[in-house]
């Protein structure tokens, strides 16, 4: 079934060509927290094979980085945190953990600033 999202949806993982330039070409450089692998071929050009469904938010900074170009180091999921420093979240805009501030929602008293229509 995986195979078959593969060749027909781009959203799902990998695409059918990403996956081939990845067994030719693609040198595996690291994996992440999340379960992303990243890749780089001889010509310098990097990527990611996302675990689930494919977000940008969920690549943590440090590979965010390396995969712009912005470092040639490779990062290492063991280098020290400071204890201030929180582990990375992708985007949960839209979920139930998205963040939404309470005196805006569980304030009662807000004055609409507008007229609704009537029709």
């Amino acid at each position: 079934m995986i195979f078959f999202k593969q060749i027909f949806t781009w959203w799902n993982r990998q695409t059918l060509g990403t996956m081939i330039l990845t067994i030719f070409t693609g040198r595996f450089k690291g994996k992440d927290q999340f379960g992303n692998k990243y890749y780089e071929n001889k010509r310098g050009r990097r990527w990611v094979i996302y675990k689930d469904i494919i977000d940008a938010s969920k690549i943590p900074s440090k590979w965010h980085l390396w995969i712009h170009f912005l470092t040639n180091k490779v990062p290492d999921n063991s280098s020290k945190k400071y204890e201030w420093q929180k582990e990375h979240q992708p985007n949960m805009t839209g979920t139930k953990s998205a963040y939404r501030p309470k005196k805006i929602i569980e304030s009662k008293d807000v004055e609409k600033k507008y007229e609704t229509w009537e029709i």
